[in-house]
């Protein structure tokens, strides 16, 4: 299973610690993961199911574009960490 960790502000709503989450890919991670932290979806995903504007994936070190990041494959011990991408100036 993968380990998926937030970042603090996200953390607040998640257990502490990574949470584990089975998929082959970082959306069917999260789409279970999500099954089981129901309150933490809007915050990471938008009404149609696509990763929010200002949320960052990297995946095993790895940012991940916001287009493809649902669809990267992972493997079972791979490590993801979701947060919130900073913008502005």
């Amino acid at each position: 299973m993968a380990e998926v960790h937030f970042t603090s502000h996200l953390r607040n709503l998640v257990p502490d610690g990574p949470l584990s989450a089975s998929g082959a890919t970082v959306g069917e991670a999260l789409t279970n993961l999500l099954a089981v932290q129901p309150h933490v979806r809007g915050y990471v995903l938008d009404d149609r199911g696509a990763l929010r504007q200002h949320v960052c994936i990297f995946a095993d070190g790895e940012r991940l574009s916001r287009d493809s990041a649902l669809s990267r494959r992972i493997g079972p011990d791979s490590k993801l960490y979701i947060m919130q991408a900073l913008s502005g100036g």
